[in-house]
């Protein structure tokens, strides 16, 4: 299931304090901050989506995530690679190189940050 902007931004912040009030979300936000009741909206949309869960306190919810960043952005390539690119890595890689006009230094040094990250 993909987020859409505001939700990705709202779980950005999550991600980052991982766990978290509706203050605590606004607080990280940038300006104009959203209103609290919007932010509270967005937060029940994220947890009937399976995004976030709760600790109750009183009347107050403490949130925290229920998928981590890492398992989200592995979705979201795996969806947009299918969705543009058939699947493939490499037609990605050889649009993004087009895209960006990149010479052979900087797909060598793509190379070697893709060899680091593997190793």
């Amino acid at each position: 299931m993909q987020l859409t902007k505001a939700e990705e931004q709202i779980m950005q912040v999550l991600w980052e304090i991982e766990k978290g009030f509706v203050k605590d979300i606004i607080e990280k936000l940038p300006e104009p901050k959203p209103a609290y009741n919007t932010i509270a909206t967005f937060m029940k949309i994220l947890e009937e989506k399976g995004f976030v869960n709760h600790k109750t306190y009183g009347k107050t919810f403490e949130y925290f995530p229920l998928i981590s960043k890492n398992e989200y952005s592995n979705s979201f390539l795996k969806n947009f690679l299918g969705g543009y690119f058939g699947g493939s890595f490499e037609k990605m890689v050889s649009f993004f190189v087009k895209q960006n006009d990149m010479d052979l230094k900087d797909i060598e040094e793509l190379m070697k940050h893709v060899k680091k990250d593997i190793e």
